[in-house]
């Protein structure tokens, strides 16, 4: 053995008995955008954007409880405790930008659950994918935003359905179940209703029917009856859906008994209106009236689990339709953090931001409460399933398939 050699052995020795080992090397963060780092006792910090306020309050805070969930299931992540940042999405492209903000201005925060509205989520997907964070998406469903040529911004993804399975699906039940041939749609402007409206619109022709018009109204209007007289000129309709908001779509449902030729015009709407307080705002009108969106009859025993503790912390059953979808979402970025953090001895974990898109877009079979997930490179991760429910007595009774 050479001298050189020995030497070495006999120093590394004689260190080790001082109990003066080497250090090892300090982390380098290689990741092409970033790393987040979390010392001992720091907690991983993810975000909220969701709509928390106004008409449409019951669609986020339901999707807010199964992040809340999520997190409550999951206990730490690699030995750090996960805290939430709740921000508010106002169900509006103003309030996406602003919350979109607000997050990335903190250089702690590693992912974001949000939005609740396709219209706050086409800003904010922007505002968080140039700053180099990852968003994941429990109810945008307008088909824009995982479209590369016209909104999808990476970093962006989702695990609610792309509407272009809803609308083609609406369109099928209109056609075949209850035999309508001629049909209306109204939305408002935003991505997510004129693009379910505009899926249904083009799936209905497909099929053979009529579209007698397409229209919309604006955001706040309360007076629908300029429109829906509209809608009774051009046909009246054999069937009108108008995939919009609570208030508004409250005032339409029951404006539409007050005008003449749309008596015998079947009612329908979507996910934008299945909630306790949509079911108020339609009232008696809303009778038996359909509605699409997201089955949400699921199964399994981490969904049994995950009702059980929903009741326990609200004192009640889902409010809406996307808790599931919010806590897979959840899980998607936490199982990533898992997965690509860095550790050290102490406990400091650092997790880099390149490495956690890398890893959501790459989802393959991940077992969901909603279904089996795969995420494609534009980051449509659902396993959609779409069903039509009718109001029965208030309640949302699923009817087809």
């Amino acid at each position: 053995m050479k001298y050189s050699k020995v030497l070495g052995i006999l120093m590394l020795t004689v260190l080790l008995v001082a109990g003066c080992a080497p250090k090892a090397a300090p982390f380098g963060c290689k990741d092409a955008i970033g790393c987040v780092t979390y010392a001992p006792g720091e907690p991983i910090r993810i975000a909220s954007a969701l709509v928390i306020s106004g008409p449409n309050i019951d669609l986020g805070t339901d999707s807010q409880y199964g992040v809340e969930i999520a997190i409550d299931f999951r206990g730490e992540v690699l030995g750090h405790k996960v805290e939430l940042q709740a921000e508010d999405d106002g169900c509006s492209s103003e309030g996406g930008q602003t919350a979109g903000q607000k997050i990335v201005s903190d250089p702690t925060i590693i992912a974001i659950v949000g939005t609740s509205c396709s219209g706050a989520g086409v800003p904010m997907s922007k505002v968080v994918s140039e700053a180099g964070y990852v968003m994941v998406s429990p109810s945008n469903t307008s088909p824009v935003l995982t479209d590369p040529d016209i909104a999808w911004n990476p970093g962006y993804l989702r695990t609610a359905h792309n509407d272009k399975v809803q609308g083609k699906a609406m369109a099928d039940f209109a056609y075949d179940e209850l035999g309508a041939r001629s049909a209306a749609a109204i939305h408002d402007g935003d991505p997510y209703t004129e693009g379910l409206a505009k899926v249904f619109a083009d799936s209905f022709e497909a099929r053979g029917g009529e579209i007698v018009i397409f229209t919309a109204i604006n955001v706040g209007d309360t007076d629908m009856r300029p429109v829906l007289t509209a809608v009774s000129a051009a046909g009246p309709p054999d069937f009108l859906y108008y995939p919009i908001f609570t208030a508004e779509c409250g005032f339409i449902t029951k404006q539409a008994k007050e005008v003449s030729g749309l008596e015998n015009t079947i009612l329908s709407a979507a996910d934008g209106c299945i909630s306790a307080t949509a079911a108020e705002a339609v009232g008696k009108a809303g009778e038996g009236m359909y509605f699409s969106g997201p089955d949400t009859g699921f199964l399994g025993g981490t969904y049994k689990k995950f009702l059980n503790a929903y009741v326990v912390k609200t004192g009640s059953e889902p409010i809406s339709v996307f808790h599931a979808h919010a806590f897979d979402a959840a899980n998607l970025i936490l199982d990533c953090v898992e997965k690509v953090a860095a550790q050290e001895d102490d406990g400091t974990i650092h997790v880099g931001r390149q490495d956690m898109r890398d890893c959501l877009y790459a989802t393959k079979d991940y077992e969901g409460i909603t279904g089996l997930l795969t995420c494609n490179q534009y980051g449509d991760c659902a396993d959609p399933k779409i069903v039509v429910k009718q109001l029965t007595n208030g309640i949302y009774v699923k009817i087809w398939p």
